[in-house]
C-alpha cells in the first residue's frame, strides 16, 4: 500500500509539530509536495488554514491529512492511533469545503480579493460603532446594522468565531452560510440569519471615514473598506481528510450537546 500513496510531510515550524514529526520522517517514503496526491499535516488548525489558502494561492487543490501531535485541534486527527500513516490516509473519509470569496473596495477604491475557509467578518476600528447596510442578492434587507461588526461563515467555520459570537452551527452538507452580528447595539434583538451559500452578500460601510471599518478574511485584514462583496466559490473547492469516527461532521454534532 506505501507505494500506491504519493504522500508529502508539510510540518509547522513550531518546536511541538517538528519534536512530534520526527518519527513520521522514516515511516514513510514521503514525496516533494508538487509531486503529493495527498498532503499530510503536521501542526495545529491555523498551520492547516495557512496551507490550504497557499494551495488557494496556487490555484492547487490536494486532499489534505491534519495531523495534531498532541490535544486535536477542530480540523486536525489525534495522534493516538498505532495504525501507520498509509493505512489512515487511506482510510479516511473526505469532506468537501467551500471557502468565502471576499471581493473588498477601499475608501480609496482599490480592489482587493482574498479567500477565507472559516469565516469572513468585518470589525469597527475605533471606538466608534460600525454602521452596515446589509444587502443580499442585491436587495437591501437591513437598512443600518450598528455594533461592532459583522461576519459570514462557512460550516467548516462555523464553530469558530461565529460560534464564539453566538451564531448557529451548521452541519457539513447543508449548504448554508451563517451571517451572525458582532455585539449588534441596533436592531437590538436581532441574532443574525441563516442563508444558502448560494446566496451573494454585500456590507456597504455607512460613514465609513467617521466609523471606519476593517474586513478579515481568516487572517487576510483589509483596513478603511467602503464596500464588500462575498460569496462562496466552488471552483475553490477542498476536501479535508478525517479518521473514521472521527469526522468533521461528527465534531459538528458533537459541539451542540456539549453541556
Amino acid at each position: 500500500m506505501g507505494g500506491e500513496l504519493k504522500l508529502a510531510l508539510v510540518v509547522s515550524d513550531s518546536d511541538k509539530a517538528q519534536s512530534g514529526a520526527q518519527r513520521l520522517r522514516g515511516s514513510f517514503d514521503w514525496v516533494d509536495p508538487a509531486d503529493a496526491d495527498t498532503l499530510v499535516v503536521v501542526g495545529g488548525d491555523g498551520f492547516l488554514l495557512y496551507c490550504l489558502h497557499e494551495m488557494i494561492g496556487r490555484g492547487v487543490s490536494k486532499p489534505v491529512y491534519g495531523l495534531h501531535l498532541g490535544t486535536v485541534g477542530f480540523l486536525m486527527n489525534g495522534s493516538d492511533d498505532a495504525s501507520t500513516i498509509e493505512q489512515r490516509v487511506a482510510n479516511a473519509h473526505r469532506v468537501s469545503v467551500r471557502p468565502l470569496e471576499m471581493h473588498a473596495t477601499t475608501q480609496s477604491g482599490e480592489q482587493v480579493c482574498h479567500h477565507a475557509i472559516n469565516e469572513v467578518s468585518l470589525l469597527r476600528q475605533t471606538r466608534q460603532t460600525a454602521k452596515l447596510e446589509v444587502i443580499i442578492n442585491g436587495r437591501v434587507r437591513m437598512a443600518e446594522l450598528a455594533g461592532d461588526g459583522v461576519l459570514v461563515a462557512t460550516p467548516a467555520g462555523s464553530t469558530a468565531y461565529n460560534l464564539s459570537a453566538n451564531g448557529p452551527i451548521l452541519p457539513l452538507g447543508s449548504g448554508m452560510l451563517a451571517l451572525t452580528p458582532i455585539s449588534p447595539f441596533r436592531p437590538r434583538r436581532w441574532r443574525g440569519a441563516i442563508l444558502p451559500d448560494s446566496a451573494e452578500v454585500e456590507f456597504r460601510v455607512l460613514e465609513s471615514e467617521k466609523r471606519p471599518v476593517a474586513a478579515v478574511a481568516d487572517q487576510k485584514e483589509v483596513r478603511d473598506i467602503e464596500r464588500v462583496r462575498i460569496k462562496a466559490s466552488r471552483e475553490k473547492e477542498m476536501t479535508l481528510l478525517f479518521d473514521p469516527g472521527a469526522s468533521l461532521e461528527e465534531r459538528i454534532f458533537s459541539e451542540q450537546f456539549q453541556v
